[in-house]
């Protein structure tokens, strides 16, 4: 639980919201002691969530109004929740939220209806409502001892929070939840009666949370499977994740379904680049064919074969999804940015195969921009140079920190206080990438070290040739990078 801060100030904008939902984070030394101890999140994070829901007036069975789609993943699931929403919109759904994390440049972006982030008005507005009730109401300490006065929600648990109440009061007629972290434990959980819930590539992550096993990771996942609510998850994935996930489907009363690649997805260009994108288009597909057919919107579900006919308006839907910092190209003098917020080993190296794929004809000098600040960064960057060597040669190479501005600031939607400071500063992570594409590649890149996004930047921009510049590692770097694009 995090105390809160003190709030004296006149005016409670935009602003004031966020520098009042920074105070929430969990700080670095906090979380390291947490993974330390072994600690993994139990049942006392549902039931929590339960109570901060009560004490800002609803019970969660509430929200059953809001007519779900739950997806969780280890790769994928936001470019999955995004198609689900944009083909909910193709079919006249009157109001589409969408709760997905982290947020690339602003807040705002994480609770969206229709599409779009919600207003900075709005925001303030809502945040502050379910700040007050929260500092108006109190728990039985006995069952929740941990929910001391005057404390709140972390972070996440709060922004989870605060979406409900803006999808209920803003009256949302179906909303796409993209789990935070797992499923079983994640504070998107709550939701006791959804229409559907789908389950994106396997992989291994946040193993001090989800244990360090596919079976583990699979258990956590299959965790918002609920009763009689339809299950898809997306073909390949890996035989011992997908025999536990069938396991924790016919715990809870339903049935998983594996979703093909349809075969009228093939060859049709997506809203989000990437050729792997097509098995996350297919999974929204059955989503929210599942969706729209429990609301009446179809007559039933699209058959799960791979020679289903798609309607036009699923494939329009998914041809018009917009999902920044994901397979994204963008041309700024002579840059070409081709840049993905990609994580895990699984994201990273289809990232850098879209790359490769992107790149492998331009005569253009290339560059590639790097970080990872809180996971193996070395082993992510092994990864990468094992899906574009030999095809591309990096001319220059340059490894930074997640701080926005060569003033050594963050944008204040971007603060972090769960990274080690004293890393940040010293360059540790960023010096320790430098040593290990030196022993990968060699001495054929030149590599620079900076201590923030803008530094890196500026270096770039000041080459005159044509470049195509690769950006990967990390979506607060991706984040922070559009940040400093619309400011210089």
């Amino acid at each position: 639980m995090k105390l809160s801060m003190p709030l004296k100030m006149a005016v409670r904008g935009y602003q004031e919201a966020v520098t009042a939902l920074n105070s929430l984070q969990s700080n670095y030394a906090n979380i390291m002691a947490i993974r330390e101890s072994g600690d993994r999140k139990n049942q006392m994070n549902i039931w929590e969530m339960q109570e901060w829901s009560r004490r800002i007036g609803y019970n969660v069975s509430e929200f059953d109004k809001l007519n779900v789609v739950h997806i969780t993943g280890t790769k994928g699931k936001g470019s999955t929740a995004a198609f689900v929403a944009s083909i909910l919109g193709k079919y006249k759904v009157p109001k589409v939220g969408l709760y997905t994390s982290p947020h690339l440049k602003s807040v705002t972006e994480r609770i969206r209806i229709n599409g779009n982030p919600i207003s900075e008005d709005k925001f303030a507005k809502y945040f502050f409502e379910v700040w007050d009730k929260l500092e108006n109401t109190e728990s039985e300490l006995s069952k929740f001892p941990h929910m001391i006065p005057g404390s709140k929600p972390g972070y996440f648990k709060y922004l989870t929070l605060l979406s409900f109440h803006v999808f209920m009061r803003e009256g949302c007629d179906c909303c796409v939840y993209e789990v935070g972290v797992g499923g079983e434990f994640d504070s998107t959980n709550i939701v006791e009666r959804p229409l559907a819930c789908g389950v994106t590539q396997l992989g291994i992550d946040h193993t001090f949370m989800l244990g360090n096993t596919i079976e583990e990771i699979a258990w956590n996942k299959g965790g918002i499977f609920k009763k009689q609510a339809p299950a898809f998850t997306v073909k390949e994935q890996p035989p011992k994740g997908l025999k536990m996930l069938e396991q924790r489907a016919n715990e809870r009363g339903t049935q998983l379904e594996e979703v093909p690649i349809y075969q009228g997805l093939r060859g049709r260009k997506l809203g989000i680049a990437g050729d792997f994108q097509i098995a996350n288009a297919s999974l929204a597909v059955a989503l929210s064919s599942q969706a729209l057919a429990s609301m009446y919107f179809l007559p039933s579900p699209i058959p799960n074969t791979e020679d289903a006919s798609i309607p036009a308006r699923f494939l329009e839907g998914l041809e018009l999804t917009r999902w920044d910092g994901r397979c994204q190209t963008l041309v700024k003098g002579s840059a070409t940015w081709f840049i993905d917020g990609a994580h895990t080993k699984e994201s990273i190296e289809a990232a850098s195969g879209w790359f490769t794929q992107q790149v492998v004809r331009s005569k253009n000098k290339k560059i590639l921009l790097f970080n990872q600040q809180s996971r193996d960064a070395n082993s992510l960057l092994s990864n990468l140079y094992s899906k574009t060597h030999p095809d591309v040669q990096f001319d220059q190479v340059i490894f930074t920190t997640n701080v926005t501005w060569t003033s050594g600031s963050y944008s204040s939607d971007l603060v972090s206080m769960n990274t080690s400071k004293e890393q940040v500063d010293n360059l540790e992570v960023q010096k320790s990438l430098a040593e290990k594409w030196t022993a990968l590649d060699g001495q054929r890149s030149k590599i620079h070290v900076t201590s923030s996004i803008e530094a890196a930047y500026t270096l770039i921009r000041q080459l005159e040739e044509p470049v195509d510049v690769f950006v990967t590692g990390s979506l607060h770097l991706v984040g922070g990078l559009l940040v400093v694009f619309d400011n210089l």
